[in-house]
């Protein structure tokens, strides 16, 4: 079930199923590679014996164990340097990031900034940048998903509204590459918030084929993102009303109180 996308250049990004429902991302150049977020090892090290590809940098967003996981069986098997979040703790790190901080990896054509997005943990990071100067790309761990945004296991609904905030004024054709399959569960979601928003039948009716053909329904994109997705959505009237129905309030002013409404509401969701 996997589908790479390769650059005029000849760069590969590619989704590596790992556990039941997360994906490392490999980007391939030549004979090099880099990965993100290896929960598991053995994907990577399977993808690297079939490719002939050396592991030069693993890219850490955040420290769950379902992310970070395969780091130190890959460390035994390669000579891979680690870069990560400079205030998590991780198996091992190499070299420690926060926001403004660039990875630049000549040999793969990739030039990465580093953005603080605190929330789903207190010191979760995403990549932001190019791979052979193309279409930009974002790995973005457990901040944003398709139609959906990761738990508030140790931030604030206020951290996580910010930290959305700074993903949603990225190009609209950033490729959002994050690390987990809920699409068809997200959009479920999403359309009891928006049941008249046609980009959301659209979309679910793509990743319903997608997934029925077992191929990810990722990445999908910062503009239909700002569509589909309503923890991206909350100055819109539809949703607004949705979220303060579904709390049993007047109509919610801020965005925050709007965000943290649609959490709850996505947290019970059945």
């Amino acid at each position: 079930m996997k589908s790479a996308i390769v650059s005029p250049r000849g760069t590969e990004l590619l989704p590596l199923p790992a556990f039941d429902d997360n994906y490392i991302w490999a980007v391939m150049r030549g004979n090099q590679a880099a990965v993100v977020d290896p929960g598991q090892a053995g994907p990577v090290l399977q993808c690297l014996q079939e490719r002939g590809l050396e592991l030069r940098a693993i890219l850490l967003t955040h420290h769950h164990g379902d992310h970070v996981g395969g780091v130190m069986e890959l460390l035994r098997a390669t000579q891979a340097t680690v870069y990560g979040p400079a205030t998590e703790n991780l198996p091992h790190c190499d070299v420690r990031l926060a926001e403004g901080d660039r990875v630049v990896l000549p040999e793969l054509s990739l030039d990465m900034t580093v953005i603080d997005v605190p929330g789903h943990t207190a010191g979760h990071i995403a990549y932001y940048g190019h791979i052979d100067q193309g279409k930009p790309v974002l790995f973005c761990g457990d901040t944003l998903f398709m139609a959906g945004c990761g738990r508030l296991f140790e931030g604030t609904a206020e951290q996580m509204e910010q930290s959305l905030a700074k993903l949603c004024v990225l190009p609209e054709g950033t490729q959002v590459c994050c690390a987990h399959e809920y699409t068809l569960s997200n959009l479920r979601w999403a359309l009891a918030v928006e049941p008249d928003n046609s980009a959301m039948h659209q979309a679910q009716k793509q990743a319903r084929r997608q997934r029925e053909s077992r191929l990810p329904t990722l990445p999908s994109s910062i503009g239909q993102e700002l569509q589909i997705n309503p923890f991206l959505r909350t100055r819109h009237p539809s949703v607004i009303q949705a979220a303060s129905a579904w709390a049993g309030s007047p109509l919610l002013q801020s965005s925050v109180d709007i965000f943290a409404a649609l959490r709850r509401w996505k947290n019970e969701f059945k």
